[in-house]
């Protein structure tokens, strides 16, 4: 459901989530368990963040008949921001095979906690109209902010936020930087500490997504 305060950021109140979310948070949850509920957890997201999404009529044949069905109008591209959003956009991609994959590449400095880009290859024009840009968590901010600031330049104008865990200091910095984009997370968690890590959170997610690869 969307946030009684902020109608643009959404945690689905759903019971799958809430049993996977409790698993990927225990510490001796193994990195391949881990990578698949976060993949779970993910493929929920996206069909509640894609819920609104414009269709066109599509005539096809069963085996029996003809029959007027639907198809998505959008072009749509699944943006990971490497290396942890890596996690959520194989289960997105599954969701939404169509869809194009684009990567940024951006790491957070662990002095500053600012973010740093070190791999960028979007087109320009875009050749998609949506962008659902995903990285497991919002903690500062600082990476979702830069990432779609720089899909914005693009030329990009409905993009879409899906993590998995939010602190609500991120939440505030993206909301604030990016005002028009609305935010999906399974949860929002009480605080980030004096390192920047959100509590109680769920560790590094991209040590231990990738660990399992």
């Amino acid at each position: 459901m969307a946030n009684d305060s902020d109608p643009m950021v959404v945690v689905p109140e759903h019971a799958l989530i809430s049993h996977k979310l409790t698993r990927l948070r225990d510490v001796n949850s193994s990195s391949m368990l881990f990578r698949n509920l976060a993949s779970e957890i993910t493929q929920v997201l996206v069909a509640e963040a894609t819920r609104d999404l414009l269709t066109v009529e599509d005539v096809r044949n069963t085996p029996l008949e003809s029959f007027s069905g639907q198809s998505l109008a959008h072009r749509i591209g699944i943006v990971p921001i490497l290396r942890a959003g890596l996690g959520m956009s194989d289960a997105a991609h599954k969701m939404l095979p169509m869809a194009r994959v684009l990567h940024v590449g951006l790491y957070r400095d662990e002095e500053t906690l600012e973010p740093v880009y070190y791999y960028d290859k979007l087109p320009t024009p875009p050749n998609i109209d949506l962008a659902l840009v995903v990285d497991p968590m919002l903690a500062t901010g600082g990476s979702a902010i830069a990432a779609v600031s720089r899909l914005k330049e693009t030329g990009i104008t409905d993009l879409r936020f899906l993590g998995l865990i939010a602190a609500p200091e991120g939440i505030a910095a993206f909301r604030a930087a990016h005002p028009d984009v609305k935010i999906w997370m399974a949860a929002i968690d009480e605080k980030l500490d004096e390192n920047g890590y959100i509590v109680p959170g769920l560790g590094d997610a991209g040590d231990r997504i990738m660990d399992s690869i």
